[in-house]
């Protein structure tokens, strides 16, 4: 989320996001008069494709008694249809700010078993996942530990609630990096392991190993020097999110704003 907020306020008038989808819909949202562009047009995000919209009114209509609070990773139409946003950084804070009100939470099951968990909230869970985080598992976390004994194991809560059981610290990646640059120790990175090469490059003398070496987002990979370039230089992808449902989610994603 903060980097489509930052894509938002730079004074460029173009931004090509070498990410996935949702981040670059998402930033068109926060910014509508800016062409938003994303190297390759395959770069979703099977999280955000695990619920539909029609799949979403159904479960409103069948619950209107509970708002619906979406995690940043949905398309543009799901926002449109939630009450909130939330990241996996502010999720618990989101939820307690509503109150005690019935929730419907999606799509991410483990996040939502972990804001659940938190919170003690009156949650419907829709039961998404992303498959990077899934496939950790408390073996993984016993055998970094017996690689790395005196390191910190921060695990994102996306992971399966056995895992984030082990965790010393849950975190959003945001938060991983928090940690990285001030504790200046040893840590497992419980999550993609682009995060874990980022905090190598920016943080002097980190160290910080991953969970699981072959945690990759295949569909972030997607982007490529070549097709970056070729982004900039020929105006590819170009990203739009039709005024109504724009317009519908940027209240969701501000509502989120006004908390946190």
């Amino acid at each position: 989320m903060l980097i489509t907020r930052i894509a938002a306020k730079v004074p460029a008038q173009t931004i090509v996001f070498a990410g996935v989808m949702f981040m670059a819909e998402t930033a068109k949202i926060l910014a509508p008069e800016k062409r938003i562009l994303i190297p390759d047009e395959r770069a979703g995000c099977p999280l955000a494709e695990s619920i539909t919209a029609n799949q979403l009114r159904e479960l409103r209509s069948k619950y209107p008694d509970r708002l619906v609070v979406s995690y940043v990773n949905t398309t543009a139409e799901i926002k449109a249809l939630s009450d909130i946003v939330c990241t996996s950084a502010n999720a618990v804070k989101v939820v307690e700010h509503l109150g005690g009100k019935k929730i419907i939470f999606v799509p991410d099951k483990n996040l939502g078993d972990w804001v659940k968990k938190c919170t003690g909230a009156d949650m419907i869970i829709w039961q998404g996942s992303c498959y990077v985080h899934e496939q950790f598992t408390v073996e993984d976390v016993k055998r970094a530990k017996e690689l790395h004994p005196d390191a910190a194991v921060l695990i994102h809560p996306e992971a399966s609630p056995d895992v984030v059981a082990f965790a010393d610290l849950v975190a959003s990646t945001s938060g991983m990096y928090k940690f990285a640059k001030e504790k200046r120790t040893p840590a497992i990175i419980g999550t993609e392991v682009g995060l874990m090469e980022r905090i190598r490059h920016e943080i002097q003398d980190s160290k910080v190993y991953p969970l699981k070496r072959d945690a990759i987002c295949k569909t972030m990979k997607y982007t490529t020097l070549p097709k970056l370039a070729r982004s900039v230089r020929e105006g590819f992808f170009e990203v739009t999110v039709p005024d109504d449902i724009r317009e519908k989610a940027f209240s969701a994603v501000r509502r989120m704003t006004e908390i946190v």
